[in-house]
């Protein structure tokens, strides 16, 4: 598997595609069914009107694996896609990133 990406028309966001090779994938979707079952956990505390800090704690932990998730989703595609572009030469790559990581770190 390889890098693919594709420009698109799409109103704010990019409609670009990556494809990952199996082992980054199954990290991520591993990564982020685990957070699934922490929110619905977390759910499940509220419908049965646990205590406030238990469920702080919580979603203490969800906050922590979602930044979990987004430093290696953000590793990988420095890695891949801007190391890629800025070797094609769209330097506008680096403008992008800069503006993803002002999002990000907000």
């Amino acid at each position: 598997m390889g890098e693919n990406t594709q420009e698109g028309k799409g109103c704010c966001h990019s409609m670009k595609t990556k494809v990952r090779q199996e082992k980054e994938y199954k990290d991520l979707i591993h990564r982020l069914n685990r957070i699934e079952g922490q929110i619905r956990g977390i759910k499940g505390m509220v419908e049965e009107d646990r205590y406030c800090t238990d469920i702080l704690i919580q979603v203490a932990a969800v906050n922590a694996a979602l930044n979990s998730f987004n430093k290696v989703l953000l590793a990988n595609h420095i890695r891949s896609c801007v190391v890629n572009d800025i070797k094609d030469g769209k330097e506008e790559t680096i403008d992008e990133l800069v503006e993803t990581l002002q999002k990000v770190m907000k």
